[in-house]
């Protein structure tokens, strides 16, 4: 069964001087302030589209993963999972990283990176943003 999550944006004012806000309407866990020099400078408090992708990345690729491991026998016990997406003003995005650590018994470092690349491949949202070079480090704790 296909879901639809929501959320809306409301903007106020030109790019350089106005301000948003990011409501999630489908899980109702509020609304955050968004604006351009949150996005191009520093966050202040305020999120950005970048940030919102990383929290989605990095969520997508947490699950992606402990499925993968707990289909081959070796559920993990904990997975901490790290998204950085970089903006460059003028270009757009232009790099995702990943980082991984994972507590996973009975697995050997290599199996656990090459578990983790399969689930940065096959991520739905690693697949939603195949035109950005994603990268990954994966390590066991």
């Amino acid at each position: 069964m296909a879901t639809t999550r929501t959320a809306h944006t409301v903007w106020q004012g030109e790019l350089i001087k106005g301000s948003g806000e990011v409501t999630f309407d489908s899980s109702g866990i509020g609304t955050q302030p968004v604006s351009w020099p949150s996005r191009a400078e520093q966050a202040n408090g305020k999120t950005s589209p970048e940030e919102l992708i990383a929290a989605a990345h990095s969520a997508c690729f947490s699950m992606a993963l402990s499925h993968g491991l707990t289909g081959a026998g070796t559920p993990p016990t904990r997975l901490e999972v790290k998204a950085d997406v970089t903006f460059q003003p003028g270009e757009g995005i232009t790099g995702i990283h990943l980082t991984a650590r994972g507590e996973v018994p009975g697995l050997d470092a290599a199996a656990f990176v090459e578990a983790a690349e399969g689930a940065k491949k096959n991520c739905p949202v690693s697949q939603a943003l195949t035109g950005t070079t994603i990268t990954l480090s994966a390590e066991l704790a």
